[in-house]
């Protein structure tokens, strides 16, 4: 789902929207089947409360670094949110340093505050790169950078490959870029 065009406003985040039922290496103990439904809809529950809550902080588009659940996604998508999964943290990270802003993380205690860390995208699109679906996302700069677009496209798989290790180290240049203008 991409939305309208237009100004967009856009939140980063790094982990799963959905929470978990247990932490890692923490035993998760059900001694009934009520139990275990009651749990998913809290879960479910908090998660459409999320979502909801980027809506009516206006946000248009959620780019995450990791791979969200089915249910975040329907629930993103059922409140008009586009949803960019699965950034490297290259990636990442470059869209941190022409933006300005730091990922959002919702907690307990935050649920119902506004959501400042937002930036705003120009536009969002898909594109279909051979069998590879991308998305390009017009970001406005907030420091003397100005980005800009770049599409490499190989007739073959290892050119490919090729063009996506270039643009990994032209990731890694632009940081070390934005490094030294700092200093």
């Amino acid at each position: 789902y991409c939305p309208a065009g237009g100004e967009l406003r856009a939140v980063l985040v790094t982990q799963p929207l959905q929470p978990t039922l247990s932490a890692p290496g923490v035993e998760f103990y059900v001694d009934c089947e009520g139990q275990y439904e009651g749990s998913q809809r809290w879960a479910s529950g908090r998660t459409e409360a999320i979502i909801k809550h980027m809506q009516n902080n206006n946000v248009k588009l959620l780019l995450s670094s990791v791979k969200q659940e089915e249910l975040a996604i329907y629930y993103a998508k059922l409140y008009g949110i586009s949803v960019v999964e699965c950034l490297s943290s290259e990636e990442m990270a470059l869209i941190r340093e022409i933006t300005g802003v730091s990922p959002y993380t919702p907690c307990c205690d935050n649920i119902g505050a506004e959501i400042s860390e937002t930036t705003v995208v120009m536009f969002c699109e898909r594109l279909l790169l051979g069998s590879k679906r991308c998305v390009h996302i017009g970001f406005t700069s907030v420091c003397d950078f100005e980005p800009h677009c770049l599409i490499l496209c190989g007739p073959v798989e290892d050119v490919n490959k090729q063009h996506a290790a270039a643009l990994q180290g032209a990731f890694t240049m632009l940081q070390q870029l934005f490094k030294t203008f700092e200093q």
